[in-house]
């Protein structure tokens, strides 16, 4: 199992505390969000739809790769990698 930091975006910062960067565990991004889930409940709901996807307007990365066009949740997520969950920002 690899612990990995993940960087969470302002709007989802109260449901870590106001902390900006978090520690989890998990070889994949699936197993990453369900230890998060574990320790910041209702963060899951938050970045995965209803089907248990990825938000159509949220975006992660693992490392400089977007998870999109890799293996989706199933992408590795190896000792050490930075995650950024990144929300969509609409207006002009």
């Amino acid at each position: 199992m690899s612990t990995v930091s993940v960087r969470i975006p302002t709007i989802l910062r109260p449901l870590t505390g106001g902390a900006s960067e978090v520690k989890a565990e998990g070889a994949t991004l699936r197993a990453v969000v369900a230890d998060l889930e574990a320790n910041h409940p209702g963060i899951a709901a938050r970045v995965l739809d209803d089907n248990g996807k990825i938000r159509r307007f949220v975006n992660v990365y693992v490392g400089d790769e977007d998870v999109r066009f890799a293996d989706g949740l199933d992408t590795p997520t190896p000792e050490g990698a930075q995650i950024s969950i990144i929300p969509a920002v609409a207006g002009g």
